[in-house]
């Protein structure tokens, strides 16, 4: 008899901030962030992040791609796709290598597009480094 061999099948880790929720902070994350909540601190995720309807971000967002349709106020760095939903309202700079924006979205500050806009994954921690050394 056969042996079947059955490989477990990984689920990225997703973390939601629900709505009514705020947190004042810095956040990071390994993997998918949603936030329908409110954030008030910089936001380094290495997946996706998707801000909803109700959600509202006050800080720096640096991540991989990210979908906006609630209210960001600060600068996002996005190294792969950024997505402005119609119901979005961004106020501050935008570096990104792709963008998408809706009719019906609303984007004041500047916009800088280039092949690698944010930082990879591996110079996260470097930047996290010089960070850390530059506040003590």
């Amino acid at each position: 008899m056969a042996k079947v061999q059955t490989q477990e099948t990984q689920t990225p880790n997703i973390n939601l901030i629900g709505k009514g929720t705020m947190i004042i902070g810095d956040l990071k994350a390994n993997g998918d962030i949603r936030i329908d909540g409110t954030l008030n601190g910089k936001l380094h995720g290495k997946g996706r992040v998707v801000i909803g309807p109700s959600g509202s971000v006050e800080g720096e967002i640096k991540c991989q791609n990210m979908e906006v349709s609630g209210n960001v106020k600060g600068q996002i760095a996005v190294s792969d796709l950024l997505s402005l939903k119609a119901s979005a309202k961004v106020n501050g700079d935008i570096q990104t290598s792709k963008i998408s924006i809706e009719p019906g979205a609303m984007y004041t500050g500047n916009c800088s597009m280039a092949s690698q806009a944010a930082p990879t994954n591996t110079q996260y921690s470097n930047i996290e480094r010089k960070e850390e050394q530059r506040d003590k």
